[in-house]
C-alpha cells in the first residue's frame, strides 16, 4: 500500500500529493465533489482543509477520507492491475 507523505490543495477540487515512492502529481477529484459523503467538500473551505491520516491516507475534518491507493491510480493514470499485478492473476491480495 502506498502512503501519501505530503499533500497540497490546488483549488477546483485538485490536490498535489507526494507518495512515499517519490511519485507526485495532480489528482483531480472534482468528479467526487458533491457525491455522497463528498458533499461535505461543497462547504466553503472544506476541501482545502485536507490533512494526512496516520496510515498515509487523506482526511478531512468532516470525516471524509481518501484511500492512498485510489489517489495513486488517479495521479499515475495506471490501471489497478498495473500497480497490483496480483489482481490480474486472480491472486488474493492481503
Amino acid at each position: 500500500m502506498r502512503r501519501v507523505i505530503s499533500v497540497r490543495p490546488l483549488g477546483s477540487y485538485k490536490l498535489h500529493p507526494i507518495f512515499d515512492d517519490g511519485v507526485e502529481g495532480v489528482a483531480d477529484l472534482s468528479d467526487l465533489a458533491g457525491q455522497g459523503v463528498f458533499a461535505a467538500w461543497l462547504r466553503p473551505g472544506e476541501f482545502e482543509r485536507v490533512a494526512l491520516g496516520s496510515c498515509g491516507e487523506l482526511v478531512w475534518p468532516s470525516g471524509v477520507d481518501q484511500c492512498p491507493d485510489a489517489l495513486y491510480l488517479r495521479v499515475t493514470g495506471k490501471k489497478a492491475t498495473e500497480v497490483f499485478p496480483a489482481l490480474g492473476r486472480g491472486d488474493r491480495v492481503a
